[in-house]
């Protein structure tokens, strides 16, 4: 019987990794991809079913040569999982246009590059799984959230439409939205982190929803993702006022 394959971009660090070493040990062949080819081959190095496959996703081109690349290798891959994402909060408290566009260009269109490398043989094969991750920070506005905010609630709003577009080809397209994670990423927050969790936690959390359940939104924890849902659903001056006391945001005097 032939090891089932899935791909992971944003594999070097944080959910990524975890993700990665949970399917490796569940016996899967693991491809995976992120600018950090040093950290990918230590990875790799550990795991005999993990292989490294460098990749900068904001290279539209070089993400199709990277995908041909896994299929060469493995033939078929059934799990595609895109997990790239930049922060930086001391750069989102103010209007920094030029930190906004790269922080699309990677968390947006870096997932949109990845994707459009995959379409075609997802919708030639007719089934799979096509994985984005996105954030609780993309549920609704949040303060000093200018550009990484934005760019979660664009790839909800895309994952949605994807789903419509891909069932028709009998292929999953599934949202994972996590809450507060301790990876490289989060440990930049000047700020404490309510419900914070493991990558392992989350990676157990996305395998369960991706291999035993058949739900479009993968979220947790649930007592956080429950509770923002709930909120993004009040009229926006409750909602304001809520959240500025719920993080302590003030106005300027």
């Amino acid at each position: 019987m032939n090891k089932k394959t899935i791909w992971i971009t944003g594999g070097s660090t944080g959910i990524g990794r975890a993700l990665a070493i949970k399917f490796s040990n569940e016996g899967w062949n693991v491809a995976i991809s992120a600018r950090r080819e040093e950290l990918l081959n230590e990875l790799s190095n550990q795991h005999e079913n993990i292989s490294a496959f460098p990749l900068d996703v904001t290279d539209k081109i070089k993400c199709k040569e990277v995908f041909n690349q896994i299929t060469s290798k493995y033939t078929n891959v059934d799990i595609c999982f895109f997990s790239t994402g930049t922060w930086n909060p001391k750069k989102e408290k103010d209007i920094d246009v030029e930190q906004i566009e790269d922080v699309f260009k990677v968390n947006f269109f870096g997932t949109v590059n990845s994707i459009k490398a995959v379409e075609q043989f997802f919708k030639d094969k007719k089934s799979g799984i096509i994985t984005i991750v996105s954030s609780i920070a993309g549920y609704r506005g949040l303060p000093n959230s200018t550009g990484y905010g934005p760019s979660k609630s664009a790839l909800n709003n895309l994952t949605e439409s994807l789903y419509f577009d891909f069932k028709r080809f009998n292929v999953r397209v599934c949202l994972v939205s996590p809450g507060f994670i301790k990876t490289p990423m989060t440990d930049k927050n000047d700020f404490k982190m309510p419900f914070l969790k493991t990558p392992e936690y989350a990676a157990n959390k996305i395998y369960d929803g991706l291999i035993n359940k058949d739900i479009f939104e993968i979220h947790f924890p649930k007592v956080l993702t429950v509770t923002l849902k709930v909120l993004s659903f009040l009229p926006s001056k409750i909602y304001f006022g809520l959240v500025g006391k719920l993080t302590k945001y003030q106005k300027k005097n």
